[in-house]
């Protein structure tokens, strides 16, 4: 006869067998991103992006100003023609400084965060950048929301349709 407290050890063995080998890791879901497209108004050859730097501010003034920092998934990066940020969450205002080809480091105006995925296009410049951040309510920042919101106000003016001709139709029936 086999004692019980090595049938609960067995047991206890049996069960740990199913548990995963690895620790579990858990996402925090979609995280905010910001787009941006270079457009170039110099003369001459065009520049590419050789480094660049985005600068978080709480204050309008961007006086705070501190670089996105490097954490997990959150950071800054740039190709030759375009740049792009994720992080867990944005600060109210920013500053671009990017460095080209021309050996010049261009910096740029302070711009909003202009949404959850964002997208900004920015104007290389003899001197600093220009961002031209979109409204928020435009449908370039939320091209689905905005889809979803027409549908909205078709399927509710559908049913107001259906619904005032059914009680015409109704009403005209009972006077007959």
């Amino acid at each position: 006869m086999i004692p019980k407290s090595i049938k609960l050890s067995l047991l206890l063995l049996f069960l740990l067998a199913f548990l995963p080998a690895h620790a579990a890791l858990a996402d925090t879901g979609p995280k905010p991103t910001m787009d941006f497209e270079f457009k170039q108004e110099l003369t001459g050859e065009p520049v590419t992006i050789t480094a660049g730097v985005l600068y978080e501010c709480a204050q309008p003034d961007c006086s705070d100003a501190s670089p996105l920092e490097e954490l997990g998934p959150q950071r800054f990066t740039c190709e030759v023609d375009s740049c792009s940020a994720l992080a867990y969450g944005f600060r109210p205002y920013h500053r671009l400084e990017i460095q080209f080809s021309d050996g010049q480091t261009r910096q740029s105006n302070i711009f909003e965060t202009a949404g959850f995925d964002s997208k900004y296009t920015v104007t290389v410049r003899p001197q600093d950048l220009l961002v031209d951040a979109p409204s928020i309510f435009t449908p370039r920042v939320f091209p689905n929301a905005m889809i979803v919101l027409m549908a909205c106000f078709c399927a509710l003016l559908g049913v107001g349709l259906l619904a005032g001709v059914t009680i015409f139709l109704v009403r005209r029936s009972k006077k007959n």
